[in-house]
């Protein structure tokens, strides 16, 4: 499974009192089992029991919003964002 990544850098004006440290924020987001309701014609609930989103085609194309395991949208699939704050403390002691 491909994992996205996004890393955002702080800006002084958001923390003015912080303004000796330069903080990075990565946060990771995976794709977990589908939640897509198979059965909401009939009135029932029946998940199909994919367990992970796998992108059926290259990051960026329209393929890599579908399922490869299920053929279901990424929207169906439970999303799980991880988040790493790194800091740049070596500024504080130059």
């Amino acid at each position: 499974m491909k994992k996205h990544q996004a890393v955002y850098r702080r800006s002084d004006e958001q923390f003015p009192n912080n303004s000796a440290n330069s903080a990075f924020t990565a946060r990771t987001i995976r794709y977990g089992e589908c939640h897509k309701n198979q059965a909401a014609n009939f009135g029932g609930y029946a998940v199909d029991g994919c367990r992970e989103f796998l992108p059926d085609g290259e990051e960026g194309t329209r393929e890599a919003l579908t399922c490869a395991v299920c053929g279901c949208h990424r929207n169906f699939h439970r999303r799980e964002t991880s988040v790493e704050v790194a800091n740049n403390s070596a500024s504080q002691y130059s």
